[in-house]
């Protein structure tokens, strides 16, 4: 017996998976890529959890369809910020399950817990949810099994019920205490995850979609940096320290330019590809003023294949105003 769980590397769907090979079904944890991701070590995270209760990882990249079908459109709205979460997991229920055939598995894994999440993870929204992907029998949430009614799997004793849990609402005593019994480590606290629920990311996203069409290869550069709207409509990213700078540094596509101080220690930016000759030398200075320079000297700065001699501020105060407010 195999069953594929949908999988984020969190606490939640980590316990669920464990319960279910606990009983001695194989399991594949399914992590699906849709490209907003929080962290840089999220894989080599995951990698470590499905290590440490003993099931295969495996990663599906959705991004360009995920875009296409779901963000801007979704069937049942947005949560707080800019979230389509029953539309989200739908799909990826969906995706889920057209897998099943073709890995072998006869059921589903999600790590969702009633009344956790107050989109997604209400009562009647996990009913939206299998609704749309057409997983309502085959879709086993083992964390809340015992408060929803019996599923395939245990109907027909797959599963052992009695062996899964009625965890509902926000408290999770009883996830922590499970993890500490079976010695999990270094295992994600709540609030990570998806960067759509991030309120400032969300207000970044919406902005950029004023002025540009929101591309896969676009998503990196939003996780990173100072990001700031000039004058003439530019987009400028500055680098707030040396891992903004080396994802600056590896986001950069022909949309931008990088930007690097010549003759001094500063960050890495990138500006749009088209700016104006106006907003390259304000985004020149604006680079200038946050490396380690002084107002009163001029300093070389890279702006693609132009130099720019420039002042830094004398503050940074006159930065605020080019900031996109979030």
């Amino acid at each position: 017996m195999k069953a594929i769980a949908l999988f984020s590397g969190g606490l939640d769907s980590t316990l669920a998976v464990k319960l279910v090979k606990d009983q001695g079904i194989e399991v594949i944890a399914l992590n699906i890529d849709i490209g907003f991701g929080s962290t840089k070590s999220k894989l080599e995270h995951m990698r470590d959890m499905c290590d440490q209760i003993g099931v295969e990882l495996r990663t599906l990249d959705i991004r360009d369809q995920y875009l296409r079908d779901i963000l801007f459109n979704p069937k049942y709205g947005y949560g707080k910020n800019f979230n389509p979460c029953i539309d989200c997991h739908g799909n990826m229920f969906k995706i889920a399950k057209e897998l099943m055939e073709p890995w072998g598995a006869s059921f589903l894994i999600s790590g969702e817990v009633v009344g956790q999440r107050p989109m997604s993870q209400r009562r009647d929204a996990l009913d939206l949810v299998t609704g749309l992907s057409d997983t309502d029998d085959i879709l086993l949430r083992p964390l809340s099994a015992k408060a929803l009614p019996p599923t395939l799997p245990e109907r027909e004793g797959w599963v052992d019920r009695e062996k899964l849990l009625g965890i509902t609402g926000r408290n999770r005593e009883v996830q922590l205490r499970m993890a500490e019994e079976i010695g999990l480590r270094d295992f994600e606290k709540p609030g990570g995850g998806c960067l759509l629920t991030d309120e400032n990311f969300s207000k970044k996203l919406a902005e950029f979609i004023k002025y540009d069409t929101l591309e896969v290869e676009d998503i990196a550069l939003l996780k990173c940096g100072r990001h700031m709207r000039l004058p003439d409509g530019a987009k400028l990213v500055i680098g707030r320290h040396k891992e903004d700078n080396e994802m600056i540094e590896a986001a950069i596509t022909p949309k931008y330019r990088k930007i690097r101080l010549l003759n001094a220690t500063g960050p890495i930016s990138a500006i749009s590809a088209n700016a104006s000759d106006a907003d390259k030398a304000l985004a020149a200075k604006l680079t200038a003023t946050y490396g380690k320079t002084k107002p009163e000297e001029s300093y070389e700065v890279e702006v693609g294949d132009e130099v720019f001699k420039v002042h830094p501020f004398d503050s940074k105060e006159p930065c605020q105003k080019y900031f996109i407010k979030t």
